[in-house]
């Protein structure tokens, strides 16, 4: 990779019901899929930081981060993205922006293949951060 190259990097919470579903957003852009809260880093931010910006932007709602879990490649977007389990703060209602149509809680068993990975190696983490490549 050359210095002037461009590289993307994301970060994305896993955030759970009391029923153990997986609180995912449906997109109003591009293939307007399902998908974790969370987004791109901005110039300057820490992954932290971009995931607590990107879910205050996407949910109306603060978070707090409980850990990383996984950082994984996605040859299609020639990018790495940071999984996080994290929580709501406090009480309150989910606020949409206007990047997402819709919110749902789902089984993990229901998500996408690559989501069902990155949600499990989450939801079952030992301390140890798990890497893949899809």
């Amino acid at each position: 990779m050359g210095f002037d190259d461009t590289y993307k990097l994301s970060a994305h919470a896993v955030i759970a019901n009391e029923a153990g579903e997986i609180l995912q957003l449906r997109a109003t852009y591009a293939d307007k899929s399902w998908g974790l809260p969370g987004g791109a880093l901005d110039i300057g931010e820490t992954v932290h930081e971009a995931l607590y910006r990107e879910c205050v932007e996407e949910l109306g709602r603060e978070i707090v981060i409980d850990y990383l879990s996984g950082v994984y490649y996605h040859r299609v977007y020639n990018s790495h993205v940071f999984i996080f389990r994290a929580h709501f703060k406090g009480n309150g209602a989910i606020c949409l922006s206007s990047e997402h149509s819709a919110f749902e809680y789902f089984p993990v068993k229901d998500l996408s293949p690559v989501q069902q990975v990155r949600v499990q190696h989450c939801l079952n983490f030992n301390g140890e951060v798990q890497s893949a490549k899809f």
